[in-house]
């Protein structure tokens, strides 16, 4: 479904992604992982238009989208869950919700808001209030629930968890593991490698802008050298 080859940018002069090579298939849950400052939401960045390619090819879905604005991409059906979650701070829960809502593909049973607000039925007992009066917990809902509204083929998660509590974290990760079991192919960045080691099959190490590794989660898993090398603070 995404297929990115030789993806290089940079800010200014500043070079920051060296040559970055990743696929996503169709109904899979793929990792991309990596210290703070390695590249992680520069990657994310780059395949999705917000900043420019100094070179490389990204496909999606067969399609080449490496020269469309970041708005066009969108519409293929690329989701994105921010880091720093980015809600409309000023908005209520429903208004958040129904600002992105389209279901452009044509997807069968397309997310609602009466789905989403089953999905987190917490989001349903705070529908009218503001972004800003939400929980980190509430508000990171919302953002992925803003981000199902799109109808995408294809969700990425850019620190799903961070700055999370531990009961809210398991939230989010029960909530990533129904819709993998829905069949959407998921994009996840985050640092707990073992909740990611459950629900991903396929994993990429991300180091000083390029991916040092990739495999599987049992790979991962048995290499505790690795772990540490790569991941370990």
């Amino acid at each position: 479904m995404l297929k990115v080859r030789n993806l290089r940018a940079a800010y200014g002069a500043s070079q920051v992604l060296h040559g970055v090579e990743l696929d996503v298939a169709a109904g899979e849950v793929v990792t991309l992982l990596g210290r703070n400052g390695m590249g992680k939401t520069t990657s994310v960045s780059s395949m999705l238009g917000v900043l420019e390619n100094r070179q490389g090819e990204i496909e999606f879905e067969g399609r080449r989208i490496d020269k469309l604005p970041s708005h066009q991409i969108a519409k293929l059906g690329i989701g994105l869950v921010p880091e720093g979650r980015q809600i409309f701070p000023n908005l209520s829960v429903r208004e958040n919700l129904v600002a992105t809502a389209a279901n452009r593909t044509g997807r069968g049973n397309p997310w609602t808001l009466k789905r989403v607000y089953e999905f987190f039925p917490r989001l349903s007992e705070r529908e009218s209030n503001m972004g800003n009066q939400l929980s980190g917990g509430e508000q990171q809902m919302l953002a992925i629930g803003r981000a199902l509204m799109t109808n995408p083929k294809l969700l990425i998660l850019d620190e799903a968890t961070e700055g999370l509590a531990p009961l809210i974290r398991l939230e989010i990760w029960k909530c990533l593991d129904r819709l993998k079991g829905d069949g959407l192919s998921i994009l996840v960045i985050d640092k707990n490698v073992a909740a990611l080691t459950r629900l991903a099959g396929r994993h990429y190490i991300l180091e000083k802008g390029h991916i040092v590794w990739n495999g599987t989660s049992a790979a991962l898993q048995a290499d505790e050298n690795l772990q540490h090398r790569y991941l370990g603070v």
